[in-house]
């Protein structure tokens, strides 16, 4: 993903916030730790989040509070051990593993939708029976095809991700369109319409909403009322972004991540461990349980570009050296 922003060197040492810094590592920390605990908690029910914050004396409690306590200590001891770390340079290096996340999603929901849906095809019209029927019998199972062909898939674009940077939503915004005019040509030009079709567009637009969203805040790309914003310096609008960070942007992704996953039967995590499908299904594409986990992806990626966002934000409204100018057709 392309930067349309002038983004300067950062220095590795320079002006710092131990403050912020404090309270911007120790986020992802308890992210990661958030993270770790929701497993647990679906494959091997072990307390939630939710549960131990209500005060749960279930057995594994401890377990969870330990996973938190590790998660932030690392987090204060990184900060700790690196006193004289830059605030931008900590800002960036946030940034730079979330595009790489963002681009690991995009080129994952580009393998399993190429795959999932010429899978689809295949079964529809009959073409699959060179395979076997045994094979055939689990190719039209989403509890196999979710664990055995998409997560592999999913590995695949993590570590192709690691590689190249060739992939960003710029692409797939192409390949929705291309999808797009394929229903077209097929159904008016063929008379040829199948629910995979649909499901494909549907699936790819949804990745490219929600992941992208995070790539946007970082270019300052999303939309401001901004009758008083405009009219204020480089360091009051650090001040306004930081706090805003904090008040609107974290708590808000913590809402969509908390009430996700809340529990093995909540939105995110019940369609996840039961590879939901749409209402169509064998004639679609298996990937519904996968737009659900976009939900959750969703609310990560955007809590961590606000941390990073918070960070930038005190290094501007402290006036420290190394301002980013976001490009014109960036903002809005």
């Amino acid at each position: 993903m392309t930067s349309a922003s002038a983004t300067p060197v950062v220095p590795k040492v320079g002006e710092t916030s131990m403050i912020a810094r404090l309270f911007g590592w120790g986020m992802l920390g308890i992210l990661f730790a958030f993270a770790i605990v929701n497993v647990l908690n679906v494959g091997w029910g072990i307390p939630g989040t939710h549960e131990i914050l209500a005060g749960s004396e279930e057995g594994g409690t401890l377990i969870a509070w330990l996973i938190y306590a590790a998660g932030l200590g690392l987090a204060v001891a990184y900060v700790v051990t690196t006193p004289g770390r830059n605030l931008r340079w900590d800002a960036m290096k946030i940034h730079d593993f979330n595009v790489y996340l963002v681009r690991a999603c995009f080129w994952s929901v580009l393998l399993v939708g190429v795959v999932d849906a010429t899978i689809a095809l295949m079964r529809v019209e009959n073409l699959l029976g060179f395979l076997g029927e045994d094979m055939v019998r689990e190719l039209g199972r989403a509890q196999f095809i979710g664990p055995n062909i998409h997560l592999p898939l999913v590995g695949l674009g993590l570590i192709i991700a690691l590689f190249t940077r060739t992939l960003g939503f710029h692409w797939l915004a192409l390949l929705i369109v291309l999808a797009e005019l394929l229903i077209v040509i097929s159904r008016f030009g063929f008379s040829y319409e199948q629910a995979l079709m649909g499901d494909l567009v549907r699936y790819w637009y949804a990745a490219l909403f929600l992941f992208a969203s995070a790539y946007t805040l970082f270019e300052d790309g999303h939309v401001r009322v901004d009758v008083l914003y405009s009219g204020f310096g480089y360091t009051k609008r650090g001040f306004v972004n930081a706090w805003g960070s904090i008040l609107l942007g974290m708590s808000t992704a913590w809402v969509i991540l908390a009430i996700g996953f809340n529990g093995k039967q909540s939105i995110i995590n019940s369609p996840v461990m039961n590879f939901e499908v749409t209402q169509s299904g064998s004639t679609g594409m298996y990937v519904k349980y996968q737009m659900a986990a976009f939900l959750g992806i969703f609310g990560a990626t955007m809590l961590i570009q606000f941390i990073s966002y918070f960070l930038e934000s005190v290094a501007d409204w402290r006036d420290h050296k190394g301002r980013r100018e976001i490009a014109p057709a960036a903002a809005h």
